[in-house]
């Protein structure tokens, strides 16, 4: 038998109005923020739906901010890299000049004098910053310079000049996403950008009959080959010509020694890799040092980037070297000026792919905005209605319980 008290009324009214008063509040939140999924109860199916197209949103978001900085930052570097092209097309016109032999000696030193105030001019666009100031052609060393100048005298010439500009970045090509596992090329090394010649470097050491004495791996151009146990030095040359990395690799006729040359303008970065000596077995590279300074003694070395180019240059004008300033320092700035050239086209074909990046994803993302207010989108007038009907029934509950439920002596003596 149901025992029924004389205080069940009153406490079924406070539940009541207590549930109508979380509705309310409920109601009232979902308004506020303008979703009918408050609480992943109310559609658990849709709560589900929402979530995947948020975290979808929030990915493709990312992806535009990571596209527009990348734009922005590469028009900075092509800003700079304009600014070469056009010093060295200044540089060229004076080189053409100074080979004509219509010059007095005179005239040469000021041609030189020119060159080398675009000389110190070029350091400085190579070792330039983008707008937080980090390093744009220094690899990823972004906080210190790319470029690193050395000084000293001339023969006739009073004040310091720069008699060499080293690479002191490195070659690790950042790398920005810009879709589900698809990435773009985010940094410029220097010594791509700013090399003239392939290079070539010839070890001093004889290597027909070397042999690997343990599985390990050699780094070129940042590109990793593996050797085996027992390979022979045509199978390293093989490895290396078929690794992708842009270099070839032969015997030197003379010496029997292995020979590397680039197939495109820029200075070989050469490692050994984990558990092997390979490259210093080989007379190529040294153990006590970073690239691309480590290069082992007697190795010898061919090829030099535009400011070898432009300091060449300049010692022939102040020489009055009409012959090597028509030739060797000519072909030189040709050479640079075509690799610079090139840079400019990659650049230019990676700024197009960006803006058709951000294209893309300016309608992909109210595309999927829109499917997730399809789901979770709350209709306000029919929100209101149901408002306004939940404080209608709490009043009128209110009004009903006061008449049937009246206090009596025995509810204040509780």
């Amino acid at each position: 038998m149901k025992r029924i008290s004389s205080n069940m009324g009153n406490t079924d009214m406070q539940y009541h109005l207590r549930l109508r008063e979380w509705q309310m509040n409920s109601q009232q939140n979902k308004m506020a923020e303008q979703t009918r999924i408050g609480e992943l109860r109310d559609d658990p199916v849709a709560a589900a739906h929402s979530t995947r197209y948020l975290s979808r949103m929030e990915r493709l978001t990312r992806y535009s901010r990571n596209a527009e900085t990348l734009q922005s930052d590469n028009r900075i570097a092509e800003g700079y890299m304009r600014s070469a092209g056009d010093i060295l097309q200044r540089v060229r016109e004076l080189a053409i000049q100074g080979a004509t032999g219509t010059y007095t000696k005179e005239e040469n030193r000021y041609m030189a004098e020119e060159v080398n105030q675009l000389l110190n001019e070029m350091v400085v666009i190579a070792n330039g910053q983008n707008g937080d100031g980090r390093t744009i052609f220094g690899g990823d060393r972004t906080l210190s310079q790319a470029f690193r100048v050395q000084e000293g005298h001339y023969p006739g010439v009073e004040n310091k000049l720069i008699t060499g500009v080293k690479y002191v970045g490195t070659i690790e090509n950042g790398k920005i996403e810009i879709n589900e596992g698809n990435y773009i090329e985010s940094r410029f090394p220097g010594n791509q950008v700013f090399w003239a010649e392939n290079q070539q470097v010839f070890a001093d050491r004889e290597a027909l009959n070397y042999q690997v004495d343990q599985d390990s791996t050699i780094r070129i151009d940042g590109v990793e080959i593996n050797l085996k146990q027992g390979d022979n030095i045509h199978t390293i040359m093989a490895k290396i010509n078929s690794s992708g990395a842009a270099v070839e690799a032969s015997l030197d006729p003379v010496k029997n020694s292995l020979m590397l040359k680039t197939t495109v303008p820029h200075q070989l970065w050469l490692e050994n890799g984990a558990n092997g000596q390979v490259l210093t077995d080989l007379g190529l590279i040294d153990n006590y040092n970073r690239p691309p300074a480590n290069y082992a003694d007697g190795v010898a070395v061919a090829g030099g980037s535009m400011f070898d180019m432009m300091i060449q240059l300049r010692d022939n004008l102040y020489d009055g070297d009409k012959i090597d300033i028509g030739g060797a320092a000519l072909k030189g700035l040709d050479l640079a000026l075509n690799n610079l050239l090139s840079e400019l086209g990659k650049l230019g074909a990676q700024d197009e792919r960006l803006s058709l990046i951000q294209g893309r994803l300016a309608n992909e993302i109210p595309e999927i905005q829109q499917k997730n207010l399809n789901i979770t989108g709350l209709d306000m007038a029919k929100a209101i209605t149901d408002l306004k009907m939940l404080e209608f029934n709490h009043k009128a509950a209110l009004q009903t319980s006061a008449r049937i439920l009246q206090p009596t002596l025995l509810d204040f003596l509780r």
